[in-house]
């Protein structure tokens, strides 16, 4: 089959704008503009396209590089999952463009920023869309690329080069371990189209080694314990692009190729239980930081690390459908919460929910589209993420009750899953409502809260939009065609007596929440101190990693300065000194040079002259 010529298209228009782009002069605001947003309602016109016409198998793709037996193909594989996940992109991605054109009104780096965004997002693209992991692996690294110059687009603040830095040094980290999975798959399978390697007899050492190694990278990606520490701090970067990178592009594309390469990790008893444990931890741990913020963004980004936890956890329970219908319904709402809040930091000029409250009356749109982003995230009915949510926890019911269960998974692990999943559930309502109270609720705590007012239009709209999918992206989880595209067997949503738990649980966690006054801070015990620094885990790991490879670092340029460019140096010194001697010697006054010639020519004739007489 020749190359799928609509799918090269999805991310090779954004690609191709965000190249162009980058050689406008920072002034040419109106052009980037332009180009950005046109470039992503393009892109999500393709893929539009794309999910309306159907799954095509992986196509034979475009020869693009030959190493020995070795061939990198530029290929497709536009099955049901990459399409639906391509629109997600696309909406998320023009919804942002549109947001930053106003938020950003008065930068003057807006052209680089909306030519970083494109290429962020063809990159993301490029990894839906790819049936060669080569391919796959140019668009995650793009990914990283880009995500170190939007975190740390706005040099005014200290944090973000350092935050910037933080990310790219990370996920690097992982990516280590991606590459190394990739390049065992590949010599193995002797292919690295994604087609060929399923159908490879891999040996079982190989295939657990290859799926551990890729898990590294994902965990990097997608902010999973233990590399889960760069993704709260990328919050010093613009609000658009967190909304971007937590909802559509940069975390999502580690679940994203986990699904794609589910196949192979339900092969893999392994893999699948260090999957396991990295979401158990990963989703409480994300959901415990975010009870102890109080800046409103790094609340909404430890959510995010909490989310992701659900979906690497209904991949290890063998629920690819119901970990990407999650990752759907989470790019949804969570773009929303992003971008509200960004409206709200707009008006009140911190991130800081201390500095807020009564906002209700004086932001009416910001209000109910950011209450129903919050209901969704909590898991309220019937909104997109209760369905989404509910079909991840029955799955681990299964997968823990269930010894047919087609996961490979021990049970013990699918029943950490489940108790992670379902206390996770109370502390996400607890910090939701904390969150909704403080922000909306009460009196406005400063002058600023007291003079807020809705942000234009431009981002507002973005708002509407995105609030459609948040209160009804769920109920396409009951159609079983849906479930269908994302390679489930029938329909993911299912309303059963089975809820009940969750949602009981869900009332719980609000209703503790909401005893506590929305102007009262948490009280600074060793317990709230414990969460707000997620648990220290920043300090462990700079004790633990990174001041030993800088003191590691430091050593090896002193041994290098000293010993290897010392010897190099003393060499040099001696070869310049006895060439000094020789040259000294070799440049004696003539008087000198004359008397010392004669002296030797007497020498040589009185030796000649003894010589001469002993023989006679």
């Amino acid at each position: 089959m020749k190359a799928d010529l609509l799918g090269l298209a999805l991310p090779a228009v954004p690609l191709a704008a965000g190249l162009l782009g980058l050689l406008l002069r920072y002034q040419r605001r109106g052009v980037a503009a332009a180009l950005g947003t046109g470039a992503a309602a393009a892109a999500l016109a393709c893929a539009v396209a794309v999910a309306v016409r159907g799954p095509r198998p992986a196509d034979a793709g475009l020869t693009v590089a030959e190493f020995g037996r070795f061939s990198v193909r530029l290929g497709t594989w536009l099955d049901g999952p990459a399409g639906l996940v391509a629109v997600a992109v696309g909406v998320v991605a023009l919804c942002v463009q549109l947001y930053s054109v106003a938020y950003l009104h008065d930068d003057e780096r807006y052209a680089p920023y909306a030519a970083q965004v494109s290429l962020f997002t063809g990159a993301m693209l490029l990894v839906v869309v790819s049936g060669d992991l080569i391919a796959l692996l140019v668009g995650w690294e793009i990914m990283g690329i880009c995500s170190y110059l939007l975190i740390g687009h706005d040099r005014r603040l200290p944090e973000a080069p350092r935050a910037a830095v933080k990310a790219f040094l990370v996920t690097r980290v992982g990516d280590v371990g991606f590459l190394l999975g990739i390049v065992l798959l590949g010599l193995q399978a002797h292919s690295f189209r994604i087609a060929d390697i399923f159908a490879a007899d891999l040996p079982a050492g190989t295939l657990t080694a290859a799926c551990v190694l890729l898990l590294a990278g994902v965990a990097g990606k997608s902010a999973q314990f233990p590399l889960h520490t760069w993704l709260p701090d990328a919050m010093a970067g613009p609000t658009p692009i967190s909304a971007l990178i937590h909802a559509a592009t940069m975390v999502a594309a580690g679940v994203y190729v986990v699904a794609r390469l589910h196949p192979l990790f339900e092969r893999s008893a392994a893999a699948v239980t260090v999957l396991a444990v990295m979401a158990s931890i990963t989703m409480l741990l994300g959901a415990l930081a975010a009870l102890g913020q109080d800046d409103i963004k790094r609340v909404l980004a430890w959510s995010t690390v909490s989310q992701l936890g659900y979906m690497t956890g209904a991949l290890a329970v063998g629920a690819p459908a119901a970990a990407l219908f999650h990752l759907l319904t989470h790019a949804a709402f969570k773009a929303l919460l992003f971008l509200a809040a960004g409206a709200v930091i707009h008006a009140v000029g911190t991130n800081l929910m201390a500095a807020m409250g009564g906002l209700r009356p004086r932001m009416p749109v910001t209000f109910w589209t950011m209450t129903a982003g919050l209901a969704a995230l909590a898991g309220v009915p019937p909104l997109a993420g209760f369905w989404s949510k509910d079909s991840i926890i029955e799955a681990a019911w299964h997968a823990a009750h269930d010894e047919t269960a087609s996961s490979p998974l021990p049970r013990w692990a699918a029943w950490l899953v489940l108790a992670a999943a379902a206390l996770t559930v109370l502390l996400t309502a607890a910090y939701v409502v904390r969150l909704w109270r403080r922000t909306f609720f009460g009196d406005a705590r400063t002058a600023t809260a007291r003079t807020a007012h809705e942000p234009p239009w431009a981002m507002r709209g973005p708002l509407l939009v995105l609030a459609v999918p948040t209160v009804l992206l769920g109920f396409a989880g009951l159609s079983a065609a849906f479930a269908t595209r994302l390679g489930g067997d029938g329909p993911i949503a299912e309303v059963g007596a089975f809820a009940l738990i969750p949602l009981a649980l869900l009332v719980a966690g609000a209703a503790l929440a909401w005893r506590r006054d929305p102007a009262t801070a948490l009280p600074d015990t060793a317990v709230t101190r414990l969460l707000a620094n997620a648990f220290y885990f920043d300090a462990v790991q700079d004790a633990l990693v990174t001041r030993p490879v800088t003191a590691l670092a430091r050593l090896a340029r002193r041994t290098d300065e000293s010993a290897v460019d010392g010897a190099v140096d003393a060499t040099g010194t001696a070869a310049t000194t006895t060439g000094g001697l020789l040259i000294r010697a070799h440049t004696a006054g003539l008087p000198r040079a004359v008397t010392t010639v004669l002296t030797g020519a007497a020498l040589l004739t009185v030796v000649i002259a003894l010589v001469v007489g002993v023989s006679w």
